[in-house]
């Protein structure tokens, strides 16, 4: 049987990876990124220099009412915006093994049938894999 591979965070805290984790998926993946300054649980990255993301996103805010426009360009970078099944983060994690979490994070990789369609349930940021049934109402 076929199987697929994802990755979920398996202890209370919360999915993420490291910036080292990040970084190269992001560079695996040829995404042009630009650092951002350090934060509590590491650093920003964006796809437009961090300077002209927080001028525009300021202005647009106030104009807004919302982050709507600049969400839009897709100009921030989330690990939690990555498919848990991705190939490429499956291959960060396994290369960097624990140096591949993030801040209260304990990354793990589970195999299951790959015709599964799947979702992922979270207590706390403890993470398991559900297969995802129909339902009716």
């Amino acid at each position: 049987m076929k199987k697929k591979e994802i990755v979920i965070n398996d202890c209370f805290g919360g999915f993420g990876l490291s910036d080292e984790a990040f970084e190269l998926y992001l560079n695996k993946k040829g995404i042009k990124f630009y650092k951002g300054k350090k934060k509590f649980f590491g650093n920003s990255y964006y796809t437009v220099p961090e300077k002209k993301y927080k001028r525009l996103s300021k202005k647009w805010r106030e104009e807004d009412g919302d982050y709507g426009r600049i969400n839009a360009k897709n100009w921030y970078l989330s690990c939690r915006d990555i498919k848990r099944d991705d190939p490429v983060l499956v291959e960060v994690v396994k290369l960097l093994k624990k140096k591949a979490n993030g801040f209260c994070a304990g990354l793990k990789i589970v195999k299951i049938p790959a015709d599964v369609d799947f979702g992922i349930d979270e207590y706390d940021g403890l993470e398991s894999i559900h297969e995802i049934h129909r339902s009716w109402r």
